[in-house]
């Protein structure tokens, strides 16, 4: 089945079509969590809408599962499956930026980073993703926040407009003023309603330079630290966002070597606006963090291209990851000691652990705005496994024994980004009942045979 429709979609289709056999083949269905093996019968390489829509009509035609690939980061390795046809959307990169509108539109195969080198050559950017080689796709569909976020939202807030392949094989172009429903549930209902095949942005002043970087200090200070910076969040100015992350020290050349494989807490912050202003909101900071005897300072005057891509080294594809996350609404003495004592525990030098301080704009938009949810939600803890071989089993267990023992403290809610294979209630839990159940009504409008279902699926009501 899968030759004939190989067959078939080459008839028609401007990009490459890769199969079984193929010299590209292991390359082309190789996905950012290596703990993803999956081989699909046909990968259609897309490089523009109309390849979408071929790619879309025969995978119904021969009745092929349908996984659809953009930048390939998904944890739970949802831009592959086994048997089907993969759309591949990665070919797919272009990026053109309206300096008069303050507005970027970009094709589904753009990561972060080549968005961002685009919109900072004119002092632009939109929120994005904490590492550059993200893509923007599945991104901005379950939400999407970044350093930018408490200044300006998620990247699903300043999405203005996206073309959209459906599962009947038409192009919608939804927006608040048209097909507003689907337009809705784009913005955190992740890839279940179509294929987007062009995201719209609205842009916002940000450089050239932005005051950012990170505070290192040793990781038995962990629990202190976490405190620290939760009291100075407290009353933080928007513009200003915060990340601790706790984990073995990388060999960079900032930090002493004698740190190098040492577990430390990073405690990286961004300032959305004059670095001068910035320094100001941050001394505070710094200053409650001295007596921890600080490892290395980072914070200085930098563009925000090449933040965005501090995150980068240690964190390329290839290595096996198995992730839990949970939003936290509480942040109390209890909950830190419990981070503090499980993060002692971890079970592999590459693993870290995360804790994001929300908050500012992403709090402000309304509830049932958009279909993204818990946006009242304070903190996001993610458990991050990562390791390159051995037995999976004692990461898994590490992973899930601490998110198990931070549930008390959650808000009751997952980001659907950071979902793995977790199955139909943790969904629900993603976006709660109401809202699940409009969710589904929208794909019953829109996908009512559950076409697109390699995904966080809503299914149809039928």
């Amino acid at each position: 089945m899968g030759h004939k429709a190989a067959a078939a979609l080459a008839e028609g289709f401007r990009g490459q079509v890769v199969v079984p056999g193929d010299p590209e083949y292991d390359a082309a269905r190789a996905v950012w969590n290596g703990a993803i093996d999956r081989r699909p019968e046909v990968i259609a390489r897309c490089t523009g809408t109309a390849d979408v829509l071929r790619a879309v009509a025969v995978a119904r035609e021969y009745g092929l599962l349908a996984a659809v690939r953009g930048g390939g980061h998904s944890i739970a390795g949802l831009g592959v499956c086994d048997g089907g046809m993969v759309i591949d959307l990665s070919p797919m990169r272009g990026v053109r930026v309206n300096t008069e509108h303050r507005i970027a539109r970009a094709q589904p195969g753009t990561t972060w980073g080549g968005f961002d080198h685009e919109t900072q050559a004119f002092g632009l950017a939109t929120p994005g993703g904490l590492m550059s080689g993200t893509g923007i796709a599945g991104f901005t569909l379950g939400g999407g926040f970044g350093w930018l976020s408490r200044a300006y939202g998620l990247a699903c807030d300043n999405l203005l407009e996206a073309d959209v392949v459906t599962a009947e094989g038409r192009v919608l172009t939804a927006s608040s003023a048209s097909h507003p429903d689907l337009f809705w549930g784009l913005r955190g209902g992740g890839g279940n309603f179509g294929i987007v095949t062009s995201f719209t942005y609205r842009l916002h002043r940000l450089g050239p330079a932005v005051l950012c970087g990170a505070v290192f200090l040793p990781g038995e200070r962990l629990a202190e630290v976490l405190a620290v910076v939760r009291d100075h969040m407290l009353d933080a100015p928007d513009e200003l966002f915060a990340s601790c992350v706790a984990g073995a020290a990388p060999a960079a050349p900032y930090l002493p070597a004698e740190y190098h494989g040492r577990p430390v807490v990073r405690v990286g912050v961004c300032w959305a606006g004059r670095p001068d202003r910035g320094r100001e909101a941050v001394a505070p900071l710094r200053a409650a963090l001295a007596p921890f005897q600080p490892v290395a300072d980072t914070v200085q005057a930098r563009s925000y291209a090449q933040w965005q891509q501090a995150l980068d080294p240690g964190w390329g594809p290839g290595a096996r990851n198995y992730w839990k996350a949970e939003y936290l609404s509480v942040l109390d003495d209890g909950a830190i000691r419990a981070i503090a004592a499980n993060t002692a525990r971890t079970t592999s030098p590459l693993s870290d652990v995360r804790l994001a301080f929300l908050g500012g704009a992403i709090a402000r938009v309304g509830a049932d705005d958009t279909a993204y949810t818990h946006r009242s939600a304070p903190y996001l803890l993610t458990v991050n496994s990562r390791w390159e071989g051995g037995e999976a089993e004692p990461h898994i267990g590490w992973t899930r024994r601490f998110w198990s023992e931070m549930r008390p403290y959650s808000s009751g809610g997952a980001y659907v980004n950071f979902l793995g294979q977790e199955g139909p209630g943790r969904v629900l839990e993603a976006y709660g009942r109401a809202k699940y159940e409009r969710l589904t009504a929208l794909k019953d409008r829109y996908d009512p045979d559950n076409f697109f279902r390699v995904n966080q699926n809503i299914p149809p009501s039928s």
